[in-house]
């Protein structure tokens, strides 16, 4: 069986949690998602199908975001990752599975996603915004709108004997990425080049393709298990959104006081009078 060619990055987490990473989905893998400015996103509890992790997540209009994840196990795994039901790595629509192009993730390790990936050296940014503006819009695919998904493959393991640090397996290298980068104008199919996009529901969260950022990653060979360990899905909605569905409870602001009819006794006197 061929090796499939996978993504490593080549700057990372640390491979422990901060203890402020609390917000995470998964088992095999925790996830969780930390926008720039600083906040870890709350998630709220859905109902799971077939075994798999889904909660719900508040968006923030125009804020850029990134997905961190940290490996629970000891064994390499391999990441298929979907935004918006795009595969983050090759832009291309994603079912999550094992021969699509993924991120790998060292036992015990933690890292972060941030953006689609152009080229073995940088990313555009990941930020929310409506569904119209998002980088699947672009493709005429709203088929999995605000939904952030991570199949987590583990790596199959062929008996060997020990090694020595020096035989240590090597890094394959750099391999060329421009055929199956994230790019709205190249890599996908003829028929899902950039359409309009006034069929879709403008009040939905999306995704967009955002500014560039250097983001350097390695090709690593790795055989990914048939089947993935666990399936996580994020749903990101407005709070407008999570409000009507009952997964947030509305807001409803506190009516101002009224001097002339608010409270019944008399208080006691201001300290020092």
């Amino acid at each position: 069986m061929k090796t499939p060619i996978a993504l490593f990055l080549a700057a990372g987490l640390s491979a422990c949690v901060s203890p402020a990473m609390t917000e995470s989905a998964g088992r095999a893998v925790e996830v969780e998602i930390q926008t720039d400015a600083g906040r870890t996103l709350p998630l709220y509890p859905a109902a799971n199908r077939g075994g798999n992790s889904r909660v719900y997540a508040e968006a923030i209009q125009g804020e850029r975001y990134r997905i961190v994840i940290h490996n629970t196990l000891n064994r390499r795994v391999g990441l298929v990752i979907a935004v918006d039901g795009r595969n983050i790595i090759s832009g291309k629509k994603s079912w999550l599975k094992n021969d699509e192009r993924m991120y790998i993730l060292e036992p015990y390790a933690s890292q972060e996603y941030a953006g689609w990936r152009t080229s073995s050296d940088h990313i555009n940014r990941f930020y929310f915004t409506d569904a119209a503006d998002s980088y699947a819009a672009a493709f005429n695919d709203e088929s999995a709108m605000g939904i952030i998904a991570v199949a987590t493959y583990v790596e199959v393991q062929h008996w060997q004997p020990p090694r020595y640090p020096r035989d240590a397996p090597r890094w394959e290298g750099r391999s060329s990425e421009s055929d199956s980068m994230a790019k709205p104008s190249a890599g996908a199919p003829a028929q899902e080049q950039r359409k309009s996009a006034s069929g879709l529901n403008r009040s939905e969260a999306g995704t967009g393709y955002g500014p560039e950022a250097y983001s350097p990653s390695y090709s690593v060979a790795f055989e990914p298990e048939a089947a993935p360990r666990e399936k996580t899905f994020i749903k990101y909605e407005w709070r407008e959104t999570l409000s009507r569905l009952g997964v947030i409870p509305r807001y409803r602001p506190q009516p101002p006081r009224n001097r002339l009819w608010d409270g019944d006794f008399a208080p006691p006197p201001p300290r020092g009078y």
